[in-house]
């Protein structure tokens, strides 16, 4: 089994920063791709920002130049550096990860969710 936990969520006012981690573990052989995706009230699911095994990363076009998406491939861990956040990233943000498990099952898990407050 794998599980993905999300955290680092909050409340923070506009301009402001925050850093969310999501940290995957169990029977994992290799993880190809992680990303945050993120849903508001009313809206549907979308992509924030992935990082794939080879370090190649992909940005939606509304969180360019402010968020940033690291990993650590060691801890199976990836990280969003949100910075001058707007009232519209207001949403819960899930981790996802594309990855092969022990048993050579190839699979996407996702995160609970974390959510992630902006205040005007």
């Amino acid at each position: 089994q794998v599980q993905l936990v999300e955290s680092g969520g909050g409340l923070v006012q506009a301009g402001g920063s925050l850093k969310v981690s999501c940290a995957a573990s169990g029977s994992i052989f290799r993880i190809n791709v992680m990303g945050w995706y993120r849903q508001a009230p009313g809206k549907q699911r979308e992509l924030v920002a992935r990082i794939t095994n080879g370090g190649h990363t992909n940005y939606a076009d509304s969180v360019k130049g402010r968020f940033t998406i690291s990993r650590d491939s060691v801890k199976n861990t990836v990280y969003l550096q949100m910075n001058s956040l707007k009232p519209e990233d207001t949403a819960v943000y899930y981790c996802n990860a594309g990855l092969i498990s022990l048993d050579w099952v190839t699979n996407v898990y996702w995160g609970k969710g974390t959510q992630v407050t902006v205040s005007s």
